[in-house]
């Protein structure tokens, strides 16, 4: 399973795309050390006050994303906080492998390859 969490934040305190990059690096920084998460931002824009970052975790027990993204999400809340930042809103979006899809769709590229070499 894999779940995405999206995190929306305002920076009031940033006057520049620098001081909203800083604050970004060290909330990146952190989740990704704290919870060995991946973290991205989303949405670049040229809005020095308004970010959108992505947090990714695979595993194959959903409660233990379920668990980890609340525990992001909180830890998140609070690194922005001590940044001057604020967390405005946050979702999670879970998706499930179906292994009888995977399996077909590799048969199915198996097939492609057999009637290429013909």
């Amino acid at each position: 399973m894999i779940a995405f969490l999206t995190l929306e934040l305002r920076i009031e305190g940033a006057h520049s795309l620098k001081d909203k990059r800083q604050v970004l690096r060290s909330l990146k920084d952190r989740l990704r050390t704290h919870f060995n998460v991946s973290v991205a931002e989303l949405d670049s824009t040229d809005f020095w006050q308004r970010a959108t970052v992505g947090v990714v975790s695979i595993s194959g027990s959903a409660d233990y994303l379920r668990g980890l993204m609340q525990n992001v999400e909180r830890a998140a809340a609070r690194i922005a906080n001590n940044a001057g930042a604020e967390l405005t809103d946050a979702y999670t979006e879970y998706l499930r492998e179906l292994s009888e899809d995977r399996g077909m769709l590799a048969s199915a590229a198996a097939d492609d390859v057999l009637d290429s070499d013909e």
